[in-house]
């Protein structure tokens, strides 16, 4: 239990929108599997020509996840994010009609919003000669607004929060849905994010930053390989995935399954640099996650790491985890899930979360896709490479975020006994 907060916090829901379509189980299973979601990718709208690797969720229908009425007030950020929340809350069972509450609240992350929308505006403005953009343009573009469609939707009268904290937003939406909870402000919370990024100017600013992996047809879906010798950078990717997360008791009495606990939250600023991520600063956060949840650091079997391939992010993060785990290290499994569904941003915490939620729940631990050599760099954890380790009696998990801008987020989750 909780050494802040008397309040335990169950996982009892789990929602996405897949990159390979289907359902959590469905992607989870694709993950096991190693199968990557990346492939080449070409901005359909941009008069000027962009291809790099990139993971969308093609199968995506809107109208028949969420319905006309939604879709089409709503940037696709927000589509996907109540999609996700859908799924989460049937998952959790709970019935659409009359459930909501308003003790039932909203947490939700994103890092760029309805940045789709800002570029139609732009493309109607100044390249397709329009004089006017449409009237539903702002409540479209906001960061705030799948959270408000999502609580609209379900009916939740009680806190609807958004965060915006870089590649952390929908790690730290969890993590502050989590304290609510604790605190007794709520007993149940939809917390997730939400990403649509695949914005002309988003990707171009990206590659300009040389952080992009290239590829080319035959080579897209293992252009991104954390840890790996050689490695050459991220590749970007949409999506959303929702939890939902209730005070314990709650979830007991009304019977729901509980997947496992999370019972730890941690969080840090680097106060070093604005996009070079710094190993004390991700160890202060992993540490606080891991106190404030009661573990030892041998009680720890899996990281899933925030590894985006990148050639200083990845030596830092190992870095950290072999400062927190000591000679624990060595026997810490640790995969980078992004070599498959890529890193969608302010999302993409809440995709590993969900992954990690998993894996305690199946005591069974994906790998890191297309890890053939370890760099030097990287050395000194146990590395999950080529297959899942299957079978795994696991009693914790960790799931890192490390954003621009310094800010470390970590979630510990706890089996169920």
């Amino acid at each position: 239990m909780s050494k802040t907060f008397g309040r335990r916090v169950a996982v009892t829901g789990l929602g996405m929108v897949s990159p390979f379509g289907g359902d959590a189980d469905d992607f989870f299973a694709r993950i096991l599997c190693g199968e990557s979601a990346i492939r080449l990718y070409e901005h359909p709208t941009s008069p000027f020509r962009l291809v790099q690797p990139a993971v969308t969720c093609p199968l995506f229908d809107s109208e028949k996840a969420i319905g006309h009425a939604i879709t089409h007030v709503t940037d696709r950020y927000s589509q996907l994010g109540v999609a996700a929340a859908f799924s989460a809350w049937a998952d959790a069972g709970l019935a659409r009609e009359g459930a909501g509450s308003d003790d039932y609240g909203v947490s939700w992350g994103t890092g760029t919003g309805g940045i789709l929308t800002y570029e139609k505006g732009y493309g109607d403005m100044y390249v397709r000669g329009k004089t006017r953009v449409s009237p539903l343009s702002v409540p479209m573009v906001m960061n705030n607004a799948a959270a408000s469609h999502i609580a609209m939707a379900l009916g939740l009268g009680g806190a609807c929060l958004t965060y915006s904290v870089a590649c952390a937003s929908s790690t730290v939406s969890i993590g502050e849905a989590f304290r609510r909870i604790q605190r007794g402000e709520s007993s149940l919370i939809v917390a997730g994010g939400s990403e649509s990024p695949l914005a002309f100017i988003i990707m171009r600013a990206w590659e300009a930053m040389r952080v992009v992996a290239a590829g080319d047809e035959q080579t897209a879906y293992r252009a991104c390989r954390p840890f790996q010798q050689g490695r050459k950078g991220l590749v970007l990717g949409e999506g959303a995935a929702a939890l939902v997360l209730e005070d314990w008791e709650h979830a007991q009495q009304r019977g729901a399954r509980i997947y496992c606990e999370l019972a730890g939250f941690g969080q840090s600023c680097d106060h070093a640099h604005l996009v070079r991520p710094d190993a004390k600063g991700q160890s202060r956060a992993i540490l606080a996650a891991l106190r404030e949840a009661d573990l030892a650091p041998e009680q720890v079997g899996y990281v899933n790491a925030h590894g985006t391939a990148t050639a200083e992010g990845d030596p830092i993060e190992i870095s950290a985890l072999r400062q927190v785990f000591g000679a624990h290290a060595e026997q810490l499994a640790v995969s980078a899930t992004k070599s498959m569904h890529g890193h969608s941003l302010g999302a993409v915490g809440a995709m590993e979360a969900l992954i990690t939620v998993l894996t305690l729940a199946r005591q069974t631990i994906p790998p890191t896709a297309h890890l053939e050599q370890v760099a030097e760099d990287c050395l000194g954890v146990r590395h999950v490479m080529g297959s899942a380790l299957r079978d795994v009696p696991l009693q914790a998990a960790i799931s890192n975020s490390f954003a621009f801008g310094g800010s470390n987020a970590v979630l510990a989750f706890r089996a169920v006994a």
